[in-house]
């Protein structure tokens, strides 16, 4: 799709390569694309995270390696959040080839922190985990990130799951990864140091473009 996109071109496929998929009871998978060439676009935003987020009522939880989402997303975990639902997200510690990523991510981070929304850093090395679990019964898997890029700009693809045994594994390797993590709390917020503050400032400006 994105060779056929670039240049104009459509290279097909063979059959041979898609084969009849196996059918199995007690779970249901919806593969979803996005990209600059789909018509609406933001399908894995719209139909699926957002979608996602509003129907949880017990708890939403995210692993991500790139958090820099658009007011649609700030809205939909706020209310989520104000209304009683346990969303937590966890992502990577500060990261030298992503510095302004990582700086414009907090400033996200403190703000959804006053809905009560929950944070995690995650210090057993970089996590480049891309999902999203709610309430244990449905859940998302793919190569989109929480970032207005992937939202947009890139071509991206998600397998949304819903019942069977995967949402429910998925919860729990959260859980179990939190025992890898450090909580980000409140009055970390207020410890920054002034030049913490301009670094998450100044990214969050850049963040439309990165």
């Amino acid at each position: 799709m994105d060779w056929n996109h670039a240049a104009d071109a459509d290279l097909g496929f063979e059959e041979r390569y898609f084969p009849s998929p196996e059918i199995r009871e007690g779970a249901l998978v919806q593969i979803v694309s996005s990209g600059p060439d789909s018509r609406g676009g933001e399908a894995i935003k719209k139909g699926g995270y957002l979608n996602l987020i509003g129907n949880a009522r017990e708890s939403v939880w995210i692993q991500t390696p790139y958090f820099i989402p658009d007011g649609s997303i700030m809205d939909a975990l706020k209310m989520a959040a104000e209304s009683g639902v346990d969303v937590r997200i966890m992502f990577p510690p500060c990261k030298p080839d992503h510095p302004f990523v990582y700086w414009a991510g907090f400033s996200y981070i403190w703000e959804l922190m006053n809905s009560g929304v929950r944070a995690y850093t995650y210090d057993n090395g970089f996590i480049h985990a891309k999902t999203v679990v709610i309430d244990g019964i449905a859940a998302s898997v793919g190569s989109a990130n929480w970032d207005i890029r992937s939202f947009c700009l890139n071509f991206e693809a998600n397998a949304f799951l819903y019942k069977g045994d995967v949402p429910a594994a998925l919860k729990q390797i959260f859980a179990d990864d939190i025992a890898s993590c450090t909580e980000v709390t409140p009055d970390m917020y207020g410890q920054r140091t002034f030049t913490v503050r301009f670094k998450e400032s100044f990214s969050r400006l850049l963040s439309g473009i990165m």
